[in-house]
């Protein structure tokens, strides 16, 4: 059972001075009014009326929009003033925002410490000096240091950074840089946000000219994957793999995704490939110490099932491919602990 919930309110920054490629900003405040306090107060009445009784250990109202740290300081205190109020009544556990690494400084952190924010998210995006310029983000890997050593210096917020893949000038071994000094760093949270191409948008245009080619998508996988992996590795919880299914990806004319970018399972994709590794090690050692073995029984966790068998069956189709003389009998078993695979001989 879900035991966390988030109540999202989106802050559309219409002033962003930064018109990064892969951004449609003139979709999204073209189609997203402005934003008061009241409708901040409107809305986490109207989520915590549906969350009421569904025992949920912790909730959270989160400021999305990506630069909540950019608009002027007496719309953030406004905002957060609302949000304070109710966590000071027991209505929400956490308040927790996103933003650019380049709008964050002292007054910034001692106003959000003052209304008790707790989660601060930097849109990083990658470590690659050549990727940021590419992607005309306005900020350098210097930028993401000084504001996480600020943020972490006030010991009470907890730090997320988000990557991007597939930005234009990437590469996998760009992203695994990424990873690796996204670890030195050492953030609570993470999100990974493979590059979907929205129409509309200077990258979509690049697209179409020739001179961004994206991630093919085992690609974009296989490179997520080793990401999510060495991330978690490091104890570092990854809450986001990929962009949620929302109006402004699939239903929008102005921001229709081009290309094949975008997959609404990502997370699913990548939790399985791990899972199917791990699953397609066992195999290959019990297969060596028992060459003759014709019949298996893979068993895994309620909470990693799921990812064996993976989306729409295809790890399952992966294996009954590769392993054709096998029969592979696929079981759930409720006592083994999550991420847990057992492969022993199956007897009728």
């Amino acid at each position: 059972m879900k035991k966390h919930a988030i109540i999202p309110i989106f802050i559309p920054h219409k002033g962003c001075p930064h018109a990064c490629v892969f951004c449609n900003q003139n979709a999204i405040t073209a189609r997203t009014a402005n934003v008061t306090p009241e409708d901040v107060r409107r809305i986490a009445d109207e989520w915590l009326s549906t969350l009421e009784g569904r025992g949920l250990e912790e909730i959270e109202l989160s400021f999305f929009g990506g630069s909540f740290t950019g608009i002027p300081l007496e719309q953030q205190s406004a905002f957060l003033a609302v949000a304070k109020e109710y966590k000071e009544a027991g209505k929400i556990d956490k308040i927790h925002l996103s933003t650019r690494p380049d709008y964050i400084d002292e007054e910034i952190l001692d106003n959000l410490k003052a209304y008790g924010a707790d989660v601060i998210e930097l849109g990083v995006q990658s470590f690659d000096p050549e990727v940021l310029r590419l992607s005309e983000r306005g900020h350098g890997p210097e930028d993401v240091y000084r504001a996480c050593d600020l943020i972490k210096s006030y010991g009470c917020f907890t730090l997320g950074i988000q990557l991007m893949i597939g930005l234009p000038g990437d590469s996998y071994d760009k992203c695994m840089e990424s990873v690796r000094r996204t670890i030195e760093i050492g953030p609570e949270i993470a999100r990974l946000y493979p590059t979907v191409i929205i129409s509309g948008t200077k990258l979509c245009k690049m697209y179409e000219e020739g001179s961004y080619e994206p991630f093919l998508q085992e690609e974009m996988l296989r490179t997520t994957t080793d990401m999510y992996r060495k991330l978690t590795d490091a104890g570092i919880n990854v809450i986001r793999v990929g962009l949620k299914a929302s109006a402004l990806i699939n239903d929008s004319e102005d921001s229709r995704v081009v290309g094949d970018t975008y997959h609404p399972a990502f997370r699913q994709l990548v939790e399985g490939r791990i899972i199917r590794d791990k699953a397609e090690e066992l195999l290959a050692q019990h297969l060596k110490d028992l060459p003759d073995e014709n019949q298996l029984l893979i068993t895994a966790g309620p909470g990693t099932f799921s990812s064996l068998i993976g989306h729409k069956a295809e790890n399952k189709q992966y294996f009954a491919d590769k392993y054709s003389r096998l029969r592979l009998i696929y079981r759930e078993d409720p006592a083994m602990n999550d991420g847990t695979i057992c492969i022993s001989k199956y007897n009728d």
